[in-house]
């Protein structure tokens, strides 16, 4: 698990969707994080455009979710 440090409250601003996976950028202050998520996990019911979202980055990549 990151650390608060690691940790950045944004807003998602665009979910894409691809045949398999799917990508949730958000708006976390300057940074803009990006994190790939199955197709699955913004389906039902998944991340919408403008849901507040928590960025936690590490040294293997970042995860955008819900706070």
């Amino acid at each position: 698990m990151a650390s608060p440090r690691n940790s950045f409250a944004g807003i998602a601003t665009g979910v894409r969707v691809d045949d398999v996976a799917a990508q949730v950028e958000a708006q976390a202050g300057p940074p803009r994080p990006v994190s790939p998520v199955t197709r699955e996990a913004v389906e039902e019911p998944g991340p919408a455009v403008d849901f507040t979202a928590t960025a936690r980055a590490k040294s293997t990549g970042v995860r955008v979710g819900p706070p």
